[in-house]
């Protein structure tokens, strides 16, 4: 019954707000937006009939959009609860959200105003302004810069295990985390383009460093203040007054919702922590299509310039802002992202149009954050739509040169997080002349099979889409629809069709041994036969406590498999069972090589018949096979190895 008055709830989607100014947007910029905004006739009604159904489709509690055009706000309004408990609907002018990597548009404007102070500047040494920790000379002459931060080019390794925290009152201060945290740089900076929360984290203490004041203080005095975003804070704890109406995000669970926890977290200038009203998200999205002066002179401006591409036909990055055009619009998006909250922005400078969506709820499969996407996809297809144009086949050489197995240069070197890419590796696959289909690479979960169309050396064309990938020769792979993301390709002894059959094979034969030693060993004991020697015992005991050993850790790693949504927590917040698993793993080492030391002596000294030194040989080989898995996809705890 609670199912069906939830559905309810959400088809009938609970609506407050209004189409109300929320601020003006001012100077040329905004002048020139009033005159080449498209007219959004019915925008509410064209919103209704899609973020209802999204909602109870998915399993969302609740929603808000926010559209502004010509200078104004033309729509907003809120869908469904803040609060499943209490029932409390989605107001978008008082309801506030976890804004996650929305953040960094903040963190990319305050530096930018210190940018024009002189106080940074974008192309120095960040380590010029550091003085309490600095960072590595991996790459000597090659230092990063805060142009690099900003346009996710600083070649830092990605960890973000344990970044994050339940309780506000427990999160450290932003440079201590920084130092202690630090990771590994794993490329030069400014080669390639790899999402980086630490990047961005960084520089949001440049600003810092610089202002001398703390990040979250000067943001709300020389950027939220100037725009009035009064329900908007990076402060942690929030203020009382912003606490006491924010939205709770969830997840699905069984039949219900779990509150989901990890919000916050040191790094705020990146994400963990900050909040925001749908509203005065509508006031930044004028600020920026406006260059308000009041964020600093030309500093939207700069923020929405073309700054990286990873290849110069796919589009790249502005400061945090990514190209992401459409219907041949220019369209500048970020999305953000934290257990339980998704939000997506895009703007469109040149009809002077912003759509704001945000969600409190991961939704079935983690599918809210695709959701977002989608509103704002229908949207400009609705008021800017374009045809498709058909891809031309050049034909231009042997596209078999392209197809493989691919990877994020995202993927963490050292994290356990590396082991994502074991089962959800990109693939490209060449279907003749100047063709290609890829898996992977889409953000939609409902189409991970796309199809291409060769149209220049080394480019293609979706075909029947508007998304473009490109090839530049040293087997990097950059895709329009993830311009904040390239991919590497894999040689074939690096892939996981070598990995994954050798995990499960280890696997299988290491849970078979733990069943039926034990089973083996009482059917001996009944048939009376003689008992072995003490010898011929113990290894078979090591090769018995091996097996258990595999066998917890993956129950363990299957359990914590089982709800994706809830693994992001755990990786969030640093689930006790990230901690102990790669610990087990990590012990499972030693009677493995116990394993190896008892195959070698079987065979010489001739212990058993040859069907229990070849299943004992299969034993110390699954050993061998899934340690090595586990060594390679960071899944053994780094204080052991």
């Amino acid at each position: 019954m609670l199912k069906k008055i939830v559905a309810l709830l959400f088809t009938g989607a609970l609506v407050v707000g209004s189409v109300a100014p929320a601020g003006a947007a001012t100077g040329y910029a905004g002048e020139r937006a009033r005159r080449h905004a498209p007219a959004l006739r019915d925008v509410g009604a064209a919103v209704d009939g899609i973020v209802p159904g999204l909602l109870a489709k998915d399993r969302i509690p609740g929603a808000a959009v926010v559209v502004v055009a010509g200078g104004r706000q033309v729509f907003a309004r809120g869908y469904g609860v803040a609060d499943v408990a209490g029932r409390r609907p989605v107001d978008p002018e008082h309801t506030g959200f976890f804004m996650g990597s929305m953040a960094k548009l903040f963190t990319a404007t305050a530096a930018l105003q210190l940018v024009d102070q002189g106080r940074l500047d974008l192309h120095t040494d960040v380590n010029r302004y550091l003085t309490d920790f600095k960072i590595r000379d991996t790459y000597p002459g090659r230092p990063v810069t805060l142009e690099n931060l900003l346009t996710h080019t600083a070649g830092f390794d990605d960890d973000i295990v344990g970044a994050a925290r339940a309780n506000p009152a427990d999160v450290e201060p932003l440079g201590k985390s920084l130092a202690k945290r630090q990771p590994a740089r794993v490329r030069p900076p400014g080669t390639v383009v790899a999402y980086d929360n630490y990047g961005a984290a960084l520089a949001g203490y440049l600003v810092e460093v610089a202002s001398g004041e703390p990040f979250a203080r000067y943001v709300d005095e020389h950027v939220l203040d100037p725009l009035k975003m009064s329900a908007t804070t990076f402060a942690q704890p929030h203020p009382a007054a912003i606490d006491a109406t924010l939205a709770r995000g969830y997840r699905p669970a069984g039949s219900g919702y779990a509150a989901e926890k990890g919000q916050y977290g040191p790094w705020s200038p990146t994400g963990a922590g900050p909040v925001s009203t749908p509203a005065d998200m509508g006031r930044f999205m004028l600020a920026q299509l406006a260059n308000d002066s009041r964020l600093g002179r030309n500093v939207a401006r700069r923020m929405q310039q073309h700054h990286f591409a990873q290849d110069p036909r796919i589009p790249g990055m502005g400061y945090q802002f990514e190209e992401r055009p459409r219907n041949g619009r220019r369209v500048l998006f970020k999305d953000g992202d934290v257990p339980g909250f998704h939000d997506q922005m895009a703007l469109l400078p040149d009809e002077g149009i912003g759509i704001y969506v945000a969600f409190n709820g991961d939704g079935t499969d983690a599918v809210a954050g695709w959701d977002g996407l989608s509103v704002i996809d229908r949207l400009i297809d609705r008021y800017l739509p374009g045809g498709t144009a058909v891809p031309q086949n050049t034909g231009a050489g042997d596209a078999s040169r392209y197809a493989g197995t691919y990877r994020s240069v995202r993927t963490s070197h050292h994290a356990l997080t590396k082991v994502s890419t074991l089962v959800a590796p990109v693939t490209v696959r060449a279907d003749g002349a100047g063709a290609l289909t890829t898996t992977g690479l889409t953000p939609d979960p409902a189409h991970q099979t796309q199809h291409w169309v060769q149209t220049g050396p080394g480019l293609f064309q979706e075909r029947g889409g508007q998304d473009l990938i490109a090839f530049d020769g040293k087997g990097i792979l950059s895709a329009s629809a993830t311009p904040a993301e390239a991919y590497e390709k894999l040689e074939w002894a690096d892939t996981p069709a070598l990995y994954l059959p050798m995990f499960g094979a280890g696997a299988l034969v290491l849970v078979l041994c733990f069943l039926g030693v034990p089973v083996a060993a009482l059917a001996r004991r009944l048939r009376g036969r003689p008992v072995r020697s003490r010898a011929s015992r113990a290894a078979w005991l090591t090769a018995w406590v091996t097996g258990a050993l595999a066998t917890a850790f993956l129950a363990g790693f299957a359990s914590l498999m089982t709800d994706g949504n809830a693994l992001t927590e755990k990786i969030m917040l640093g689930s006790p069972s990230l901690t102990v698993l790669p610990v087990v793993m990590a012990v499972t080492f030693v009677p493995a090589a116990g394993v190896l030391v008892g195959t070698a002596t079987a065979w010489w000294k001739g212990w058993w018949g040859w069907s229990g030194r070849l299943a004992y040989t299969a034993i110390g080989l699954a050993g061998v096979a899934f340690l090595k898995v586990a060594l390679t996809y960071n899944l053994v705890a780094v204080p052991f190895f």
